[in-house]
């Protein structure tokens, strides 16, 4: 099931509040027993055959946590460590060892009939972060496996995050707030999440996919750039809304998840840029990763080495395929030569160079991560740099339906930076409540609009769901 469905919105997400909101306040444990029942209902329907596998992490990782003392806590920790990881490497990564084997070794072993269970690689992160804190005495072992499994399974940010810690909803699992300004908020936050999905996501994703599923052969550096552009407006405005929907629906039942983006694309460096995409993600390694390996208090050779580490996890982690890995390099080396002197170059440039210059990695970047085929990569690269002609008429012959997409590739231009938020939050300051009923009045139109395209749209999964 995913939030841009109908069964979702007017049947899962209704039933869900209807439940939740006719249990009175002072009865929180009721209300968890709620959300973790309907949260695992949501699972369910979604991936049913490994419904199983997300109870097991739950029950074997609350009892590392509830277990530990200052005697077995080393030991506890390690081998929570093995079983999460162990079961995220058999299921997204063991076939990716196999056929590499297979193409080392020229031996001929079977991949495994499995398939990557949704949401796994973000409710493993959550779960591994919770048993860490805990064995570093951040937080408390929770002593309610109904709490720890509510947090855990929460139907919001299940399946694409963003990555919650659970020091940051600690207190909200038995003490939180419901108040109306929070919850009409929270709606206020999953209509602008829908719409970025169902509007501009879904429709330029057909300009995105007509670019890279053509034979690359054949794609000029002109139809690259705008298939780059094209996806990067995919990618951005799928996770962004997805993140925007799960926070708002966070609100709803009273959570403050912290924010997943924040306009990565007006980025003028790459490390500007990585401040500002998957934020939740990016914590997650500086944390547990970059930091205890020594992060940059140490010799350079050491930081720079703690920086590969990080970005070859970061991109091994978004999928089993060597581009993700290389994708994961190209950002090192950026940052790298960043952190060693380009940074100090495009603090003294105007900022207009720093960020063509960061929009132009970037979308090298996208490149490498939307196309698997390495050598695809390679071609597509060649033709940007040797400024290949495209034969537009032959690729609008065969793909007639993308010049439909180009109101929506220009509405992506204008939301992608946070110039319309800044003018809709001009007009309510200086009109006071005339602007607020504006923005509701619109935003209701947008809802209503949304509505309208889900009713022509077909099944569109979220990106993210594949990682």
């Amino acid at each position: 099931m995913v939030f841009s469905s109908f069964s979702f919105l007017f049947i899962f997400l209704p039933i869900t509040l209807i439940l939740y909101y006719i249990i009175p306040k002072k009865y929180i444990k009721a209300k968890n027993i709620v959300l973790l029942i309907m949260s695992l209902l949501f699972y369910t329907i979604g991936e049913v055959k490994y419904f199983g596998i997300m109870i097991l992490s739950i029950i074997v990782n609350y009892l590392f946590s509830i277990k530990m003392n200052d005697k077995n806590r080393k030991i506890l920790l390690i081998i929570s460590l093995i079983f999460n990881l162990g079961l995220l490497g058999i299921f997204k990564y063991l076939n990716f060892l196999i056929l590499t084997l297979n193409n080392i070794l020229r031996t001929n072993i079977t991949t495994l009939n499995i398939t990557l269970p949704i949401g796994i690689s973000f409710y493993t992160f959550q779960i591994m972060s919770y048993v860490i804190d805990v064995f570093l005495k951040k937080v408390k072992p929770q002593k309610s496996i109904i709490n720890v499994a509510t947090y855990i399974s929460l139907f919001p940010q299940l399946i694409a995050g963003p990555i919650v810690n659970y020091k940051t909803v600690e207190n909200e699992l038995t003490n939180r707030e419901q108040k109306v300004e929070k919850i009409a908020s929270g709606f206020r936050r999953f209509i602008i999440g829908l719409a970025k999905k169902v509007i501009i996501a879904n429709n330029v994703a057909i300009l995105a996919d007509a670019v890279f599923n053509s034979n690359p052969l054949e794609l000029g550096a002109g139809l690259i750039w705008i298939g780059a552009i094209a996806y990067a407006f995919q990618i951005y405005f799928d996770f962004s809304g997805y993140s925007d929907m799960a926070i708002g629906l966070g609100r709803i039942f009273g959570f403050n998840f912290l924010e997943n983006f924040n306009y990565p694309y007006i980025a003028t460096s790459i490390t500007d840029f990585w401040r500002r995409w998957h934020i939740s993600l990016s914590s997650w390694f500086r944390e547990y990763v970059y930091i205890p390996l020594g992060g940059n208090r140490c010799s350079k050779i050491k930081w720079f080495r703690n920086i590969f580490i990080v970005w070859i996890l970061t991109g091994f982690w978004h999928g089993a395929n060597w581009n993700f890995i290389i994708w994961g390099l190209y950002f090192a080396v950026i940052l790298i030569m960043e952190k060693m002197f380009l940074l100090k170059i495009l603090n003294k440039i105007p900022k207009i160079f720093s960020h063509i210059y960061s929009i132009f990695l970037i979308l090298i970047g996208w490149i490498i991560f939307r196309v698997e085929d390495i050598n695809a990569i390679l071609q597509l690269l060649i033709n940007l740099v040797t400024f290949k002609k495209t034969n537009l008429s032959t690729f609008l012959a065969d793909n007639g339906d993308v010049l439909y997409v180009v109101p929506f590739f220009i509405l992506g231009i204008i939301c992608f930076s946070p110039l319309l938020k800044n003018f809709f939050k001009y007009i309510v300051e200086k009109t006071n409540t005339i602007g607020l009923y504006i923005r509701d009045i619109m935003l209701v139109t947008i809802f209503i609009v949304t509505i309208i395209f889900l009713l022509a749209a077909s099944y569109n999964p979220f990106i993210y769901f594949r990682f």
